[in-house]
């Protein structure tokens, strides 16, 4: 583990709230995108990631260092997301809110990185652009809650199988077995959506 990480830790331990501060600005807007993927909803994944956020500074005890920080802070997160969609479902609210027209419009090319399509400088591109950014996200919201993780931590938060295989508790081959078959199943869903 690196020194600067091991200094935040022990300074998180020490109830330090700059060091809580500093784990929100560096990890926020990653958390915020994982919940957000996962539950479909801006104020559902804000909610989950401040709760994330607040189990990371009461727990942080319980963190043995065994994975990066960055991979424990993305289980908790997963878990918190699994947990909530259990109690959206329990609660029926079996309809997620549509994901929101403008964050589509801004998109984080997690379009692109799925499709393999270049970003596109002319409006008329960007339009289309932030369409297809709409599609894949209401696509991948309706994978089921296991592709879902998996998609987003690799495909858009770009994590190692490693990383993705401690987040999830999974051999790493089952991960990338697993994967494979949710990015084929999102492939089908995303052509019925393109035709």
């Amino acid at each position: 583990m690196p020194f600067g990480e091991r200094r935040l830790i022990r300074r998180l331990r020490d109830r330090d709230e700059r060091a809580f501060r500093e784990v929100v600005q560096t990890y926020g807007d990653q958390i915020y995108n994982l919940t957000y993927r996962m539950l479909g909803d801006p104020a559902e994944a804000e909610d989950v990631a401040q709760e994330v956020f607040i189990t990371v500074f009461k727990s942080i005890d319980s963190f043995r260092g065994d994975a990066k920080f960055s991979t424990w802070l993305y289980r908790i997160a997963a878990n918190h997301c699994k947990n909530r969609i259990k109690y959206l479902a329990r609660r029926g609210d079996h309809q997620r809110a549509q994901y929101v027209e403008e964050s589509a419009a801004a998109g984080d090319g997690a379009a692109a990185r799925l499709t393999g399509a270049a970003p596109a400088p002319s409006p008329d591109s960007q339009v289309a652009g932030a369409e297809l950014e709409g599609i894949v996200q209401k696509t991948i919201a309706s994978l089921d809650e296991e592709q879902r993780l998996l998609v987003v931590l690799r495909d858009v938060e770009d994590l190692s199988y490693g990383e993705i295989a401690e987040i999830a508790g999974l051999p790493e081959g089952t991960v990338k077995s697993r994967l494979h078959r949710a990015r084929l199943a999102l492939r089908r869903k995303m052509q019925k959506h393109l035709r």
